[in-house]
């Protein structure tokens, strides 16, 4: 038996594949769209994210005998704003506020600025040891900061900076994960062809810094210094050695001598923590947007 094979006609449109059920045609120039899936995900992951927070102002609110009980207390209670009043009080936060603002905005624009320059320098220009000295960047990442405390606590001792804020400022003023992160962004973001156009018109290195890399690394300068001025000011352990909470304390430090007794006062130390919290969130909710805007813009021009 044979089979005969019949061949379609040259003018025939083959039909289009099927498509599965659930499946939506893309459009050009159309935006996706989430599914109901990944909204309950990112609410799950929201309410994970701000419960810390949340139980942070419940157990502000609360005295050490409730909180105490089994089960705690899940909702506010009526003493949050009397146990702010005494942590503003008690802890001098008014002063602690603008002594770690300064600390903190200090260190961020000297780190910006130093660590920009400093990963041009090793993302585009070429000099004799560039690479030994990358490495020995990288390398001081790799040290516990605890193995510096005691010879930059003698330091500073002789120095005379003890319960000063300089004795917090200049160890911070440099970071090795600053200029590794700037170096990373200018490799990619800005092009060789920038410079050299820059070069051709006459421009000297810190031109070149000042109207070429400046813009070009506004974007991870904007995310750097969020980070830097978060890390800054959450910092404890090297301002809480060299600063006191009766002189110029920061908010972390001034937070440490609340609610201290035979039976700490854990709901004042809550209500300290979250004094010392609003600021970086409001710095983030004004900010955040451009931060966020920055860095995908920084992506697209990569």
């Amino acid at each position: 038996m044979t089979t005969t094979l019949t061949k379609p006609p040259a003018d025939a449109v083959p039909e289009p594949p099927k498509r599965s059920r659930g499946m939506k045609a893309a459009r050009a120039g159309g935006q996706l769209h989430a599914g109901p899936v990944a909204y309950v995900i990112l609410a799950l992951f929201t309410v994970i994210s701000l419960f810390p927070l949340v139980w942070t102002a419940i157990a502000a609110s609360r005295d050490n005998q409730r909180l105490a009980q089994t089960p705690p207390p899940f909702w506010f209670g009526s003493g949050l704003f009397d146990k702010l009043e005494v942590a503003w009080t008690d802890a001098n936060l008014g002063e602690a506020f603008l002594n770690t603002t300064l600390v903190a905005g200090i260190s961020s624009f000297t780190i910006v600025f130093l660590s920009t320059i400093a990963g041009f320098a090793f993302a585009k220009l070429r000099f004799k040891g560039r690479g030994a000295a990358m490495l020995v960047v990288i390398g001081t990442m790799m040290v516990p900061p605890q193995l510096s405390i005691i010879p930059l606590y003698m330091m500073v001792a002789k120095l005379d900076w003890t319960d000063q804020l300089q004795a917090v400022i200049f160890p911070s003023l440099v970071s090795a994960f600053g200029v590794f992160f700037m170096r990373q962004y200018l490799i990619q973001a800005l092009p060789d062809e920038i410079i050299e156009a820059a070069r051709v018109d006459g421009a000297s290195s810190w031109r070149v810094v000042w109207h070429v890399v400046f813009p070009t690394a506004r974007p991870a300068m904007a995310v750097l210094g969020m980070l830097m001025f978060v890390q800054t000011w959450n910092d404890f352990l090297w301002p809480f050695l060299v600063l006191t909470q009766t002189g110029n304390p920061t908010v972390q430090v001034a937070v440490a001598g609340l609610g201290r007794g035979y039976t700490p006062d854990q709901s004042l130390i809550m209500a300290g923590a979250l004094l010392g919290t609003l600021p970086l969130l409001i710095v983030f909710a004004i900010f955040g947007k451009q931060i966020v805007g920055g860095i995908m813009q920084g992506a697209v021009k990569g």
